[in-house]
């Protein structure tokens, strides 16, 4: 869209500034119909908030703290690869990236050393060099949420099994937000308070779970539902994941990882991830107004549901 070609100037606009410059004055303009935000839930509650109180509409896509189920079926070396890639791609900084690993637990110990030495093969440095496979986190503030949610994971009986906070102090003194990708393995039994909140950082929380349906409790017990995968050989299991007694994530995969989405799905998910769905076959839905027409072209007056008047 340019001038040149004769295009309006002002179909596309992009403005950068504070909540206060931009974010709050967007959100309270009635001629602005649709706010479509993605970002935080505590972002989205704003949203959602100022949009509704002015009778609007928002398109919400908020926080994820996506998991993967590993059933002692799955094939192994597939399921790693794709807990390495949600876990550690984009440095956990994605909203479908992988938070948490439900494992089953006659295959945990096995998964955690497969796991931990993969996660020592991983190349960190300058996202654009050949070969890396983790960049640094966004910010110093980010970097600071991660020693503070492993500190935390550890306080609540957590144990770290790579990286952690002694992975962050290796990098601290070069230039950048360098961590090391972490694992932390939970104690069987014990949900920590940590594992419930979204840190966008590469921390990946293991539990040992007795059977599928320990499983999807654990999985379902979090305020976010975006996306979701399970591993495994059965069909029995992944029509269990895929039911209504399931996964209640917005996305949920079978023998695909939590990260990233296929441009003809439906992209979006359920409770505090704010529901909204972009791309796929509701890609353009949400960004239209909605207009019944009947048209009458007669001498008569047709009156609905045959009402006769006069």
């Amino acid at each position: 869209f340019t001038p040149a070609h004769g295009d309006p100037c002002d179909v596309f606009s992009l403005v950068i500034g504070t909540d206060d410059e931009v974010g709050e004055p967007m959100i309270a303009d009635r001629r602005l119909p649709l706010i479509s935000a993605t970002g935080s839930c505590r972002m989205g509650r704003r949203v959602g908030e100022v949009v509704g109180g002015r009778l609007g509409r928002s398109l919400l896509e908020l926080g994820g703290n996506n998991a993967i189920v590993l059933m002692p079926d799955a094939d192994l070396e597939l399921a790693i690869r794709g807990v390495l890639f949600g876990a550690v791609g984009t440095a956990g900084q994605r909203c479908t990236s992988t938070r948490r690993l439900l494992c089953h637990e006659s295959i945990v110990d096995d998964v955690v050393d497969r796991l931990r030495n993969a996660y020592a093969s991983v190349p960190i440095g300058d996202p654009l060099a050949n070969g890396t496979l983790m960049g640094p986190l966004i910010s110093p503030d980010s970097v600071a949420a991660m020693r503070a949610a492993i500190e935390r994971a550890v306080s609540e009986g957590c144990e770290v099994v790579s990286g952690g906070v002694e992975g962050i102090d290796r990098h601290a003194t070069a230039p950048g937000n360098f961590v090391e990708p972490t694992i932390v393995r939970v104690p069987k039994g014990v949900v920590p308070a940590v594992t419930k909140d979204e840190t966008f950082a590469p921390i990946l929380y293991v539990f040992p779970v007795e059977d599928l349906d320990a499983a999807i409790r654990i999985h379902n017990d979090v305020d976010q539902g975006l996306s979701s995968a399970i591993f495994t050989d059965s069909v029995r299991s992944a029509e269990r994941f895929l039911s209504h007694a399931g996964s209640d994530c917005g996305i949920a995969n079978v023998n695909i990882g939590t990260s990233g989405a296929e441009i003809g799905g439906a992209f979006g998910g359920e409770k505090d991830t704010g529901g909204g769905r972009e791309s796929g076959s509701d890609a353009w839905r949400a960004y239209m107004r909605r207009q019944t027409c009947t048209i009458n072209w007669g001498d008569d007056l047709p009156l609905a549901q045959g009402i006769s008047f006069g």
